[in-house]
């Protein structure tokens, strides 16, 4: 298996929402990435510009960024011609891998624009922003994500080309990606949500990382999910046994929940419920990883600090 390192740049409307097309407010133009081989070392290239059909003047803001303009994009090929090259490019055996999930998000929003077959469900993905951000994180309170040019600078890799350009930027990740020496990278697979499982037999249920994950079919609402046993329920990330909750399920936000859970052999765990609305439904994407008794305390203190606000909401409302 490959891995294809993959970036991409994009522009929007001139005239912000006004002048959006509703089926794609970003349009891709250009695609670069790299083959990266078992061993993280770089054997392929691909990179091309594409000639914009919606957005053919340059917002202001990426104007900025990019190292080419509306003349270099005019030479560019259409999307479909250039995304159906790249995806002949990167194999049968592959696993994308992009710094955050934006860039595969736009990639199926642009291909469906143009009608073009889905990507083949689940997609698995490495966001190796998100695994920097762990791999480099020992502190074990959470980080913000870093640029893509921090990460660089920081793994003191040598800035011979300039960023935001697709294939540059794409060389730069895979960099990153050797130099970090994520142990058992493989496992650290994130699922593009995307398109998200129409009935039980597509929901994801998988243990991988020293984590339980779940990703649900579609709800008519938050209670609905709730109301599901699966959606609630707590097995331990490692053994799968059923257990009763440390701390029961609390709204950690409006569109998530957290709790606790204890099995009796391998330890404390922390749940979490993210709530993701897509056409009208609420879909669950729940996991369950270990936790230690920082972090227990942590969670503790956050549920308490929720109470207290409610309770100042509360007195607030009365008194007036």
């Amino acid at each position: 298996m490959n891995y294809i390192v993959m970036d991409l740049e994009w522009n929007q409307s001139y005239n912000g929402h006004m002048g959006e097309h509703p089926r794609m407010p970003f349009e891709i133009i250009e695609i670069g990435a790299v083959k990266v081989d078992k061993n993280l070392n770089i054997i392929d290239e691909y990179s091309s510009l594409i000639k914009p059909k919606i957005y053919k003047k340059l917002h202001s803001k990426i104007r900025t960024i990019l190292n080419y303009d509306e003349d270099d994009l005019s030479l560019g090929r259409g999307f479909k011609e250039v995304c159906s090259e790249f995806l002949d490019w990167c194999g049968k055996d592959y696993i994308f891998c992009t710094w955050g999930p934006m860039d595969l998000t736009e990639l199926q929003t642009n291909m469906d624009f143009y009608y073009m077959d889905k990507l083949p469900r689940p997609l698995k993905f490495l966001n190796l922003q998100s695994i920097y951000a762990s791999v480099t994180n020992t502190s074990g309170i959470p980080q913000s994500m870093s640029k893509l040019e921090k990460a660089v600078s920081e793994m003191n890799i040598p800035e011979n080309e300039p960023f935001h350009t697709a294939l540059n930027d794409a060389r730069y990740t895979a960099l990153v990606m050797k130099e970090m020496k994520a142990k058992n990278i493989n496992q650290l697979y994130s699922f593009d949500l995307y398109i998200t499982p129409k009935n039980k037999e597509e929901e994801i249920e998988v243990s991988h990382n020293n984590q339980y994950e779940y990703i649900s079919r579609g709800f008519r609402n938050k209670h609905a999910a709730l109301d599901d046993e699966k959606v609630t329920q707590i097995r331990c990330y490692k053994c799968s046994k059923k257990v009763k909750t440390h701390i029961d399920w609390f709204a950690n936000s409006p569109s998530s929940y957290m709790c606790v859970g204890k099995c009796w052999m391998h330890g404390y765990f922390c749940g979490k419920i993210k709530f993701k609305s897509v056409n009208n439904n609420y879909y669950v994407h729940k996991t369950i990883k270990p936790i230690d008794k920082q972090g227990i305390e942590a969670i503790k203190q956050k549920q308490e600090d929720i109470r207290e606000k409610r309770k100042e909401k509360r007195h607030m409302k009365s008194s007036n």
